[in-house]
């Protein structure tokens, strides 16, 4: 009787020691998937609100015309790639200093983004133009063209029509909205962000990851102010 009260006190508390240590598993489990859970949504949070820098301005001269009345601006555009290397600058002068950049802006689907997508995890852009409204003097610079290859995606020293038929494609990826669907493309369309340009100021123009383009403006650093750099 004794020996088999001491084999079922030893059963229970194998059972118990199985059923705490059951527990104990599960447990890690339930807070490893938390954990996981969490980092995986801030990546996704990170990636809807994250933004790259596309391009810089910044006023490299500004002088009054006399003639006109008007202020005289001249720009310094300076365009980056998608790796972040600086395109060949370009100069544009303008009688006036509220300038726009229009630009084509390719939205993904959300999931994209948060996927991190390689090829469609942040909007698409393509700079088309820089220009100032102003009744009929509006004027108007051209950076690329709709079905062209645009200025710093082109593949230097290749000619292929392989090259030509991916811009087709991807022009009609953007222009068609059937075509969009398929391609998981949210929405394409034209924006025109501007600003008023004044010298001593370094202008961004980023674009939101799950968004469009926006400009943001600082001083130019203390150290660079008067230098020729």
């Amino acid at each position: 009787m004794f020996a088999s009260l001491k084999t079922i006190q030893k059963f229970l508390a194998v059972v118990i020691s199985l059923i705490i240590l059951f527990l104990a598993v599960k447990g890690v489990i339930w807070i490893t998937k938390r954990l996981e859970e969490n980092r995986i949504l801030k990546q996704v949070i990170a990636r809807l609100s994250a933004d790259s820098r596309i391009a810089e301005v910044l006023v490299t001269k500004s002088t009054f015309n006399e003639e006109t009345g008007k202020i005289e601006t001249t720009i310094k555009f300076l365009e980056y790639d998608s790796r972040g290397n600086p395109l060949r600058p370009r100069y544009f002068t303008f009688q006036g200093n509220i300038i726009q950049f229009q630009a084509l802006v390719i939205r993904f689907q959300d999931k994209l983004v948060q996927a991190g997508d390689k090829l469609r995890g942040k909007s698409a852009y393509i700079f088309l133009r820089a220009f100032m409204l102003e009744d009929k003097n509006t004027q108007v610079f051209n950076l690329a063209e709709i079905n062209q290859i645009p200025e710093g995606y082109k593949i230097q020293g290749v000619e292929h029509e392989f090259e030509r038929n991916l811009w087709t494609e991807f022009w009609q990826y953007a222009l068609d909205p059937q075509a969009r669907q398929r391609s998981m493309i949210k929405n394409a369309q034209i924006e025109a962000p501007g600003s008023m340009f004044l010298p001593g100021t370094i202008y961004t123009l980023k674009i939101e990851h799950d968004g469009g383009i926006r400009i943001d403006a600082e001083p130019v650093p203390e150290i660079l102010k008067g230098e020729a750099v």
